[in-house]
Order: structure tokens, then C-alpha cells, then sequence
């Protein structure tokens, strides 16, 4: 379901929208939101963050390398959005949509231009991971999309 006004998404981002995601401002046209929802320890080595979009924020382009194991997972929770996986076609994302991106696979997600969008993220264990952030994903080609 699109949320064109803030009021309607916050009233379905179940997981809170967070703080204005600042520290990866760079990577991301638009703004962009973090809310931690777990932290890694020993025993459990995985963080979860819902990570929200105003409409028509994206990420750029980036990978999750990893020698083994590793990869990311979206779970979308609330809004509308897209991902896509170089030389893929986009894909749509609604609440409920689960995407699996696999280790070192080039992509990028964001939210639909006339939708706030948010997903739950978090990377698989794996060892020598790490993440590399690319090109943006230009006006021109996000603007080829259709809502």
C-alpha cells in the first residue's frame, strides 16, 4: 500500500521510523532513516535495522561481499518501493515482500517516487565480508521506473 504522507506511513512502520540515517547519507539519493533493532553479540551474530525512505530515496548501487557465506535480506514492512539486481529487471516491493539478495550481487532499493517505503535489513553471517557502495542510481534512470 502507498503512503504519500508521513502521518499514514508512520501509522504502518510498526517498527518505528528511527533517526535520519546521517552516517550513510552519502550513499543514498534522498533521506533515508535507521531504527536498530537488534544488536549482534557472540552468541548471535546478527543485527537487525528497519531502515526507512522518504519517497524517492535510494541507495546507490553497493555489494555485500563476502568469501563465504554472507548475502542481505529485505523484509518489507510498510509503503512501496523497488530493487533491483544489475542486468535485472526492477522489482516491485510491497509489505510482506521478502527479498534474498545473494553475496556480491551488485543492487540497489529504495522507495517508490510517490511513496514513503520501509524494510527490515540484515546481512548474513559469512566471513571476509564487507560492503562496497558504488555509482548512484541517476534521476534519469530511477525516472524510467514505473509506479
Amino acid at each position: 500500500m502507498k503512503h504519500p504522507d508521513k502521518q499514514s506511513f508512520d501509522t504502518a512502520n510498526v517498527f518505528g521510523t528511527g533517526a535520519p540515517n546521517d552516517a550513510f547519507a552519502p550513499y543514498f539519493i534522498g533521506r533515508s532513516y535507521l531504527q536498530g533493532l537488534t544488536e549482534p553479540t557472540d552468541q548471535v551474530p546478527l543485527s537487525l535495522a528497519n531502515v526507512s525512505f522518504e519517497p524517492g530515496c535510494r541507495n546507490n548501487w553497493h555489494r555485500h561481499d563476502a568469501a563465504t557465506g554472507g548475502g542481505q535480506v529485505l523484509i518489507c514492512t510498510a509503503g512501496e518501493g523497488w530493487y533491483q539486481s544489475e542486468g535485472k529487471d526492477p522489482v516491485e516491493l510491497t509489505e510482506g515482500t521478502v527479498v534474498v539478495v545473494p553475496p556480491n550481487t551488485k543492487h540497489w532499493h529504495g522507495a517508490k517516487a510517490d511513496s514513503w517505503f520501509s524494510h527490515i535489513a540484515f546481512i548474513l553471517p559469512g566471513t571476509e565480508q564487507s560492503n562496497v557502495w558504488l555509482e548512484p542510481v541517476d534521476d534519469e534512470q530511477y525516472g524510467r521506473l514505473a509506479d
